[in-house]
């Protein structure tokens, strides 16, 4: 009798779990820093919704959007996915992401600006989550052993460029690891203030002599040494792990990968200040990458995943991944007034985040919206490359690319 109880009670558990409707969200790139904070939202989403079994995957950025196009293909697709606005672009231009139905009171919870860039077409395909304008964590015993004052850290990117050139000719030593790969080049472009298309959007511009300019420095940079050589391959990650390591003297990125640092050396991290991103006058803006929940193709309750994307991004769950981050932003209205944002401190991710709230006015997706975008991302990458590696001049990169566009746009 006692043996029919145990399995009867075991059969009613299999039951009722086999009954609940199983939910998938993935992530970029949080675990295991913030497993806590994700593993909390799955407890509080299934309180909330009994008869829901949600599982959180994390995914790395370079994986994310390959994993998701094979799961739609397969007719299995995560009930919501975390994308960043480019990776939105391209997966929306090539069908992988379902319409969201927001009331006017759901939008009205999100600034406009973070909302409309997920807005295509007018058809909202996503809801925004985090961003953080760009900070300069800095090493200052690096500064120092250079004859670079540490309370006097880089305003401007020429003289951040110069300060850079004295590191490494100095203490052998990175100054610093630039955001030029894959199409990082187009947001450089509009920080300088120059335009990347036309005022009709139907032509690419790119190739005027202060764009080959820009690209010269770089290029030059390059050349003679002062940027590290995986710097068109692994970009951030790279300059992540060469700071962490004490082997870069500036790092630029947003504020929350400064918990990376403190996470993989203490010592580093403890030497470290921030300072603010440098302001290209004539553009005075920051591309500031936001990150957002889409409802890819084919989930089956569309309603349910709309849900978990909302509650993913409510302003009690943004206000509470910011806590836990110490330095992303809401992109709701409601939280990002918390006093948490204002609060400094003498330790670097207090300074980033602090620094950080004070560069938001200047703060914008500078993600641009055009047709194969897939494509024409890929024409522009590789010729940044050939430029990088000497195969093609500046000017006969950006030509050729700007070719490429218009023939297509």
């Amino acid at each position: 009798m006692k043996k029919f109880l145990v399995t009867a009670a075991l059969l009613a558990t299999a039951t009722a779990s086999a009954q609940k409707t199983q939910l998938e969200f993935w992530t970029i790139s949080l675990a295991p820093l913030f497993n806590d904070e994700m593993n909390r939202l799955v407890t509080q989403f299934e309180k909330e919704n009994p008869t829901v079994d949600l599982k959180w995957v994390d995914v790395p950025a370079t994986a994310i959007e390959q994993k998701l196009l094979a799961a739609v293909a397969a007719g299995r697709p995560p009930a919501a996915v975390n994308l960043s606005s480019d990776m939105s672009v391209k997966l929306v231009q090539q069908g992988a992401l379902e319409p969201l139905t927001l009331t006017d009171a759901q939008k009205k919870l999100y600034f406009a600006s973070p909302l409309n860039t997920f807005t295509f077409d007018g058809k909202v395909m996503g809801v925004p989550w985090y961003w953080s304008p760009k900070v300069v964590a800095y090493n200052t015993e690096i500064f120092r052993k250079a004859g670079l004052d540490p309370a006097n850290p880089p305003r401007t990117i020429q003289t951040l460029i110069a300060a850079a050139k004295q590191i490494k000719d100095r203490t052998g030593l990175y100054g610093f690891m630039p955001n030029i790969n894959g199409i990082n080049m187009l947001y450089l472009f509009q920080e300088a203030g120059l335009p990347v298309l036309d005022k009709s959007g139907s032509r690419a511009v790119f190739n005027s002599p202060e764009h080959v300019q820009l690209l010269t420095t770089y290029v030059d940079l390059y050349k003679k040494g002062y940027i590290p050589e995986d710097t068109m391959r692994r970009g951030f990650t790279a300059a992540t792990e060469l700071y962490s390591a004490g082997k870069l003297a500036m790092l630029i990125t947003g504020p929350q990968f400064i918990l990376r640092v403190e996470n993989d050396n203490k010592d580093i991290y403890g030497v470290t200040k921030v300072a603010p991103y440098p302001i290209n006058i004539a553009g005075n803006v920051i591309h500031t990458g936001l990150m957002g929940f889409m409802v890819p193709k084919g989930v089956k309750d569309r309603p349910l995943a709309q849900k978990l994307a909302l509650f993913l991004t409510n302003d009690v769950n943004q206000l509470q991944f910011s806590r836990v981050t110490k330095t992303t932003f809401p992109s709701t209205v409601k939280a990002s007034t918390d006093k948490f944002f204002k609060q400094g401190g003498a330790d670097a991710v207090s300074q980033g985040r602090l620094v950080a709230s004070t560069e938001l006015k200047k703060a914008k997706d500078l993600t641009l919206i055009y047709p194969d975008a897939s494509k024409l991302n890929k024409v522009f990458k590789d010729n940044i490359e050939s430029a990088m590696a000497g195969q093609k001049t500046p000017k006969q990169a950006l030509d050729d690319i700007v070719k490429a566009w218009n023939a297509s746009l």
